[in-house]
C-alpha cells in the first residue's frame, strides 16, 4: 500500500488526480500540501487524506509528512496569472524542484510531474524553458523513478474562472482537433490525471515521458 504526496490539488488536474487517488486500492494514504484548505473528503472513503495547509514559500525541511511513496506534482500557472516571470519561475519550477527534494530526502522513490508538450530546457519560449528546466531538474534528484506527463491543452475539469481566455483556446481547439496533429489535439484533465497517477504508483525504474498524444 502506497502512501501518496499531492501537490495542486486544488487544480483541475490535481483534483482529479486525487479523486482517482481516493478509489485506487493501492493507495492508503494521500498527504495533500494546499494553500488553503481541501473540502472534508467523502467519510465513506478508506482512504486516509492528510491536508497540510502550508505556506509554499517557506517549506520546512525535516517536517513528518515528507515521508512518502510517491508524489504526483500538478503545480502549475501561467504568466499572467502569476503576474510576473520571477513569480511564475517560482511556482512551475522552485517548488516542483523544492518538493522533491524534500520527499526524495525522506525516501520517496517515484515521482510524476504534470509537465507541458514541448517542454525543452533550451527553448527559446519562456514557458517552454521554464517548463524545460524543472524537467531536467528534477530528473538530477535522483528519483528512482520519474515520470513527466506532457499534455498539450487541457479541457474539463472545474474551474473557479469558466470563462478565461485559456480556457476559449482550448474549446476552440477542441473543434479543429480532427485537423490537428495528435500532439498539440487538446487533452481531458482526467487522462492527464489518470497518467500522472498511475506513473507514481507504477514506479517503473528509469526516467520517462508521456508525450500529449499517449494519454
Amino acid at each position: 500500500m502506497t502512501t501518496l504526496m499531492l501537490v495542486g490539488a486544488t487544480g483541475a488536474v490535481g483534483a482529479r488526480t486525487l479523486t482517482l487517488a481516493l478509489a485506487d486500492p493501492r493507495v492508503e494514504r494521500v498527504v495533500a500540501l494546499t494553500r488553503r484548505p481541501l473540502a472534508d473528503p467523502d467519510p465513506e472513503t478508506r482512504v486516509s487524506v492528510d491536508n497540510r495547509v502550508v505556506d509554499f514559500s517557506d517549506l520546512v525541511p525535516g517536517a513528518d509528512f515528507w515521508t512518502v511513496d510517491a508524489v504526483v506534482c500538478a503545480l502549475g500557472t501561467t504568466r499572467r496569472i502569476a503576474g510576473s516571470a520571477e513569480e511564475f519561475r517560482r511556482i512551475d519550477h522552485d517548488l516542483p524542484v523544492r518538493v522533491g527534494e524534500l520527499t526524495r530526502a525522506a525516501g520517496a522513490t517515484s515521482y510524476a510531474l504534470v509537465s507541458s508538450v514541448g517542454a525543452d530546457p533550451d527553448s527559446r519560449n519562456f514557458y517552454l524553458r521554464v517548463k524545460g528546466e524543472t524537467e531536467r531538474d528534477l530528473r538530477a534528484v535522483g528519483f528512482p523513478s520519474f515520470t513527466a506527463v506532457r499534455p498539450s491543452g487541457l479541457y474539463g475539469g472545474t474551474r473557479s474562472r469558466p470563462d478565461n481566455l485559456g480556457d476559449r483556446i482550448a474549446g476552440a481547439s477542441r473543434l479543429l482537433s480532427p485537423v490537428l496533429p495528435n500532439r498539440v489535439r487538446p487533452v481531458h484533465v482526467d487522462r492527464v490525471a489518470r497518467a500522472a497517477l498511475e506513473a507514481a504508483l507504477d514506479a517503473t525504474p528509469g526516467t520517462h515521458v508521456r508525450e500529449s498524444e499517449t494519454l
